[in-house]
């Protein structure tokens, strides 16, 4: 190991860090040549070079470098070459017979490589790719081959003069002056992978997105759509902050399916982080017309909310406020008639007091909702504000019988305009209170498998009559698992359940420690009497409700499936539905099936029943299918399909997709979309999995 001897270099010559030098043989010749040999390495700064010999002449300040040599200039370049002739410093000099390789994902083969500085390296007569290169003499599938190219070490940048793009050997593209970002960047301006999109719709066009770096924190991505009826600009704006970012995407179209508008949607988030671990959230959605998300496939969505929130969650308190505007896009529904403004605000709060033992919880809910319609009834706008206290309390008995109680009141006040058939202000105090009794049980089993059986028990009362006051956030009630032992199913205040109520039930559930679990919920609720608030498929009609089943499964070889139903005594079943997902190595498959009777107070004047598949099938390493299917078993016909297939290796990415819609309305047509993608891989940050890397003779 020898110090670099450079006291004979000018002052501003000397590097800033001494060189090491490491060989099996070091040597000083007649002439004061200093030579060293075999398995050499030199060390300067960030730089590490490994040669077979170096020759180092003092008086001209100069190495002579005989390879193979392998040069690591930082974390991210490395050059092989046959030989160099380089300064002390090893910053400067000439390469020959070189190739450069950027973060282990861009080749750049040159004839020489000259480094005119500790920044900059040009690349004479140079071949780039980030395929890999076999000594079978086949070319790489795609390269780009220059006369020139400029690596800017600083920027991170490269410059090409006089660039062809080639597959295999054929060119396809030439281009005299090029820009591209090296692999270690992140974000730079330039433009992104472009896209073909040919729809019945639309006709055939592409897309060329253009990316602009405005600084660190916020970016804007332009992308003209170009097809033979429309002419479309998309854009997206992204900014970060220290405690929050915003997002805005939209496009502006003018085509030949509304020839005479301009169409257009703006969607924007986002979220911030406040005082006090107040956190503010908020979104934005807007469109010119119902059928222009659809149209150009940027949603799928038939009714539009923009919101804005400000929330609080702590250990023993929550605080949430929030309004949002609603626009249906749905034909038959008229928005001036529907609750488009929604105004709501909650603070719930609990309490541990050592007096009476148990907790305490009070909370207070406001909410209103306003409809443009000045019209009476179908006009109406209501406002609400409830308080609610509760003690709850649990007790351990003789023989692990669990007893929970519940104690409390609520308190509404209802607002009612433009609604001449009710009276405009009411109130009402509905006290209520509940036991439950649960026994809880375990059992171990042969390989450590654990059963929790409980069966549940629970009589509740709750008073007060409802008041004359129109149902308008309790249309729709679920009954499930989450809500068995629950004294009002209703999902808000406008509707309460009333009087005395028993709930019987059993829970049971199966872990094995090897990963599968299987649990099962069943259960009923009786009442004394009946309410008619209930619609026929939430099935809590009558005094005595239909049955509960609910069950999920999961299992080790990849299967997970959730499933919910609700029959009565004939087995006529209300509601119905199964989920499922399996993932395991190459395949992944998700579905569900959907059943819903009629029910005309839901405004569903038929039965609904619906099955939707999504999956996808890696082929081998580097083709991968994926399709999609979800079909209306009411109408017997298909409602969507796709299907698409996409290919990854180290250096290229496609991707291919057909997708139909087969519904129709008013606004709507069927309508049916391909897309064709293809990116070039080793000009992104993103790299590829080890697992799509070709391998030489295959």
């Amino acid at each position: 190991m020898l110090l670099w001897p450079v006291a004979g270099l000018a002052q501003e010559d000397i590097p800033a860090e001494p060189a090491v030098l490491i060989a099996n043989e070091i040597f000083i010749t007649a002439d004061r040549v200093l030579v060293a040999r075999g398995n050499v390495e030199a060390f300067q700064g960030t730089t590490r070079l490994s040669a077979s010999e170096i020759r180092y002449d003092r008086r001209k300040g100069s190495l002579e470098v005989s390879g193979p040599i392998t040069m690591q200039d930082g974390e991210s370049i490395t050059v092989l070459a046959s030989a160099a002739e380089l300064d002390a410093t090893l910053k400067t000099g000439l390469l020959t017979g070189a190739r450069m390789i950027l973060d282990e994902q861009l080749q750049l083969a040159a004839v020489q490589i000259q480094r005119t500085s500790e920044r900059y390296s040009q690349l004479y007569k140079t071949a780039v790719t980030s395929c890999q290169i076999c000594d079978d003499g086949r070319p790489p599938l795609w390269q780009i081959r220059a006369k020139r190219i400029v690596h800017d070490k600083e920027q991170r940048q490269l410059y090409f003069e006089g660039a062809q793009f080639l597959i295999r050997n054929t060119p396809i593209l030439y281009i005299p002056q090029l820009r591209l970002p090296d692999p270690t960047v992140d974000r730079a301006t330039g433009f992104l992978i472009p896209s073909l999109r040919t729809t019945s719709r639309l006709g055939t066009g592409i897309k060329v997105p253009y990316f602009i770096r405005l600084a660190d924190d916020r970016d804007l991505t332009l992308t003209p759509y170009l097809s033979t009826r429309t002419r479309t600009l998309e854009f997206r704006y992204r900014q970060a902050y220290a405690k929050g970012r915003i997002q805005i995407d939209g496009a502006i179209s003018r085509d030949d399916v509304r020839p005479s508008e301009t169409r257009g949607y703006i969607f924007g988030n986002g979220a911030f982080d406040l005082r006090n671990d107040f956190k503010l959230r908020f979104d934005v959605e807007v469109t010119t017309d119902d059928a222009y998300l659809v149209d150009y496939g940027y949603s799928g969505k038939d009714r539009l909310d923009s919101a804005i929130s400000i929330s609080r969650a702590r250990r023993d308190e929550y605080i949430g406020a929030g309004l949002t505007a609603f626009k249906s896009l749905r034909d038959g529904e008229i928005n001036a008639n529907l609750p488009t403004i929604v105004g709501d605000a909650i603070y719930q709060v609990r309490y541990f007091p050592k007096a009476v033992g148990g907790e305490l919880r009070l909370g207070a809910n406001a909410h209103s909702h306003y409809r443009y319609s000045d019209d009476d009834i179908i006009g109406r706008d209501v406002s609400r504000f409830s308080t609610e206290a509760d003690w709850l309390r649990s007790w351990t008995l003789p023989g692990g019988l669990r007893a929970d109680v519940t104690l409390g009141a609520t308190a509404d006040v209802f607002n009612i305009t433009q609604d001449s058939t009710v009276p405009q202000t009411q109130t009402q105090l509905t006290p209520h209170g509940a036991v439950a009794l649960r026994f809880p049980m375990t059992r171990g089993g042969a390989g450590d498998v654990t059963q929790f059986l409980e069966p549940i028990v629970q009589i509740g009362w709750v008073g007060g009559d409802r008041l004359n006051i129109p149902n308008e956030e309790s249309t729709r009630v679920e009954f499930d698992g989450g809500n068995l032992v629950s004294l009002s199913r209703f999902p808000e205040p406008d509707r309460r359940e009333r009087g005395r109520t028993a709930a019987i039930g059993v829970n049971w559930s199966r872990f094995d420690p090897a990963g599968s679990e299987t649990s099962l919920t069943f259960g009923q609720v009786l009442r004394e009497d009946a309410d008619e608030a209930f619609t026929l498929t939430s099935g809590l009609q009558g005094t005595t409700s239909n049955y509960l089943v609910a069950g999920q499964y999961k299992s080790t070889g990849g299967w997970a499936i959730t499933a919910r139903t609700l029959f009565d005594d004939s087995f006529n079943f209300a509601k119905a539905e199964i989920r499922g997902a399996y993932g395991k190595r190459r395949t992944r498959l998700e579905g569900s099936y959907i059943w819903l009777t009629k029910d005309l107070e839901e405004e569903r004047s038929e039965n609904l029943a619906e099955i939707a598949l999504d999956g996808s099938y890696r082929v081998d390493r580097h083709w991968t299918a994926n399709a999609d299917w979800r079909y209306d078993l009411t109408l017997d016909r298909a409602a969507t399909a796709g299907v698409g297939v996409t290919y990854n290796n180290e250096c290229v990415s496609v991707a291919f997709s057909v997708d139909r819609r087969y519904t129709t309305s008013a606004s709507l047509a069927p309508s049916t979309t391909l897309g064709l993608s293809i990116g070039l891989r080793g000009f992104s940050a993103q790299k590829g999995t080890d697992s799509y890397k070709r391998t030489c003779g295959k």
